[in-house]
């Protein structure tokens, strides 16, 4: 059976996280070789999609930027360090390029040109989401995002869970405190992304 798009992008998620992976084996002198198959899967997904992006929807066209952005950082960096091992002017060192990347990703947080999505505390508020379905894909988008640039787990963070998720808690807080609007906000606490709902004043 065909995967869906949200299928294939947690897929492209797993295949970029395992490319690093087995590139930081390749530097420590783990494995003989690049792991080049995985980069030709997410390469051919790439592509794929690329050509693909009426049938995306808004948060799925986000998703797939951020992926494409990442993996071409991660691609620049390992080509380097391909590039210095092959021309012998660097040790083999294992962890030598996690530690590149865990720098370049400091300086993606810290950089103040990223999408408004992306900066928090990021706050949306509606009086319906079921008649308001594009506010919510952009709470779980920023939702999402957080999640990302604090190294949590996404993959179990789908959009139909977080629909059934915002439309419970905003029948919620319309019951118990009367309210015809509710306000919704994401932000990083620390070490950890935080979706906090309450009633709009």
């Amino acid at each position: 059976m065909a995967r869906t798009i949200d299928e294939d992008l947690s897929q492209l998620e797993k295949d970029i996280r395992q490319l690093k992976i087995e590139y930081e084996q390749y530097f420590g002198g783990g494995k003989a070789r690049p792991p080049s198959d995985i980069e030709w899967r997410i390469d051919t997904l790439l592509k794929r999609y690329s050509d693909r992006g009426a049938e995306m929807n808004y948060t799925q066209r986000f998703r797939y930027g951020n992926l494409t952005q990442m993996y071409s950082k991660y691609r620049e960096i390992f080509r380097k360090r391909v590039k210095q091992k092959e021309e012998g002017t660097v040790q083999r060192h294992f962890g030598a390029a996690a530690r590149e990347i865990e720098a370049e990703r400091a300086r993606q947080r810290s950089s103040t040109a990223v999408a408004d999505e992306l900066q928090f505390p990021f706050t949306i508020s509606w009086k319906d989401p079921e008649q308001e379905k594009e506010k919510v894909e952009q709470l779980y988008t920023a939702f999402r995002g957080a999640k990302a640039q604090t190294g949590e787990n996404t993959d179990r963070l789908t959009l139909d869970a977080f629909q059934q998720f915002v439309r419970q808690k905003t029948d919620q807080l319309k019951k118990q405190k009367g309210a015809r609007e509710v306000e919704c906000i994401v932000s990083i606490e620390g070490k950890h992304a935080r979706l906090k709902a309450r009633v709009k004043s």
